[in-house]
């Protein structure tokens, strides 16, 4: 009995089983000589029977009888050679089972003989790919989300596929639904602070990570993961609009604070420049008057009205 190992992704411990079945690849006789010697064996045979007809009715039994008994072993040994021919066309290989047991796979293209009482099951090892349904669940801020996403996929190993799962293509279709629900819950939507990863803004990232779960979990099955993508990400309808006016009001505050930002620095450019040429004196409370109407033009999202000072600077 197989004893189970751990595969590791994003601190999740997967057990998977150590595969019983690894893949074997055998090749078989030449197709074409089989397939010209059963047709002539089987014209040989017709012939035989006919042969044999015609001796018995002319009175020679004894060649007549012996034509007419080798004609159908002729034509059930031909017969018995064509179920043997097999055709593996390109991406595809044939599995091959002998009472049960697996004797290896066929990988190489075009006519090939087998043993006539083995079976050979055809699996396609063309790239494949698989889009999730769109999947509701919680990210890890615990805010409903919608997402689905599309793996590339190809069969690798042909007897683990066979015998490693029921079906792997529906083993690849839940196993890709449980990694991505797992990946959207184990990251939360929008970054809060620099440098966290988040599903919106680490694409790549997310994608790779969702790749090698993906990979980690089908490979008990004999399949590779070429490449996954997430095809859709957004909040649930339900809170979509909330989670709208947030992002709006966030970035509404950072460009608010870049304009402050520049204009406390073209207030202090103003004041330096004005202090290094000498061209007016200023006290404290007047330098504090200055600074709030500059901060008030600079920072004010509406055209501002001057008022022109026709008297001394102290009125």
């Amino acid at each position: 009995m197989a004893t189970p190992h751990h595969a590791v992704t994003d601190g999740s411990a997967l057990d998977l089983p150590v595969p019983g079945i690894t893949e074997r690849i055998i090749t078989g006789a030449a197709g074409l000589p089989v397939l010209f010697g059963s047709l002539f064996g089987l014209a040989a045979g017709v012939g035989s029977v006919i042969s044999g007809a015609v001796q018995l009715a002319g009175g020679n039994k004894g060649v007549g009888t012996t034509l007419v008994i080798l004609g159908p072993v002729l034509l059930l040994t031909s017969l018995l050679l064509l179920c043997g021919l097999t055709v593996v066309s390109p991406g595809e290989a044939r599995v091959v089972q002998l009472l049960g047991r697996y004797r290896g796979t066929i990988r190489a293209e075009g006519l090939t003989w087998l043993n006539p009482f083995t079976s050979r099951r055809r699996i396609s090892t063309r790239i494949r790919n698989h889009e999730t349904e769109t999947t509701k669940v919680n990210d890890a801020d615990g805010n409903p989300i919608e997402m689905a996403a599309v793996v590339v996929w190809q069969v690798e190993d042909t007897a683990m596929a066979v015998f490693e799962v029921d079906d792997y293509t529906d083993f690849v279709a839940i196993q890709t639904e449980t990694a991505v629900r797992h990946i959207a819950s184990s990251y939360p939507y929008d970054a809060h602070h620099e440098g966290q990863l988040s599903l919106r803004d680490g694409a790549d990232e997310i994608a790779r990570k969702l790749s090698a779960e993906i990979a980690e979990r089908v490979a008990s099955a004999g399949v590779r993961v070429v490449e996954s993508r997430i095809t859709r990400l957004a909040y649930a309808p339900e809170v979509a609009q909330v989670m709208l006016q947030r992002q709006q009001a966030g970035a509404v505050v950072a460009a608010r604070r870049l304009i402050v930002e520049g204009a406390v620095g073209m207030v202090e450019e103003a004041l330096d420049r004005l202090a290094e040429r000498d061209v007016v004196e200023l006290d404290e409370e007047r330098k504090a008057a200055m600074v709030s109407n500059l901060l008030v033009v600079l920072c004010g999202d509406r055209g501002t009205q001057p008022v022109v000072n026709t008297g001394s600077l102290y009125q």
